[in-house]
């Protein structure tokens, strides 16, 4: 049974700052190259700003970039999930709350993130190298 935390191991949490501006929260997702990013005020989460919410709360709403804080603009209403979680629960817990990112907490502090295509693609490795095995197996290899 895999936990979320194996997922995690190694991986490096990204977050920006409450008080910063769209604008400069949006270069640092394309500078990471990621449609989502925690939102932090001292340690703690607070939202989550996705590529959605830079679409639909200020593009959309016809909203300055540069002047608007993330704070007003970002989703509050988060689904999250405890490290200890397995993979099937975290992929439960985004089905029922409709998302593709989650928060990963460690009692009340925020651990990581992880995206629907972590669990997809850390699943599909998984089950890749369980055929390989069985592969070999069958076939004599080593």
């Amino acid at each position: 049974m895999v936990r979320i935390q194996e997922i995690l191991c190694g991986r490096n949490l990204f977050s920006v700052r409450y008080n910063q501006s769209v604008a400069d929260v949006a270069r640092r997702m394309a500078e990471l190259r990621v449609g989502a990013i925690l939102v932090l005020e001292d340690n703690q989460l607070r939202g989550l700003f996705s590529e959605r919410d830079l679409m639909m709360r200020v593009v959309v709403e016809g909203r300055k970039p540069e002047l608007t804080p993330v704070s007003e603009v970002m989703t509050t209403n988060l689904a999250t999930i405890e490290e200890s979680a397995t993979l099937d629960e975290a992929l439960e817990c985004m089905n029922q709350h409709s998302c593709r990112h989650l928060p990963v907490m460690c009692g009340r502090q925020v651990v990581g993130f992880v995206s629907m295509r972590d669990l997809m693609n850390f699943e599909l490795d998984r089950k890749t190298e369980e055929l390989n095995h069985l592969h070999n197996y069958v076939h004599g290899s080593t």
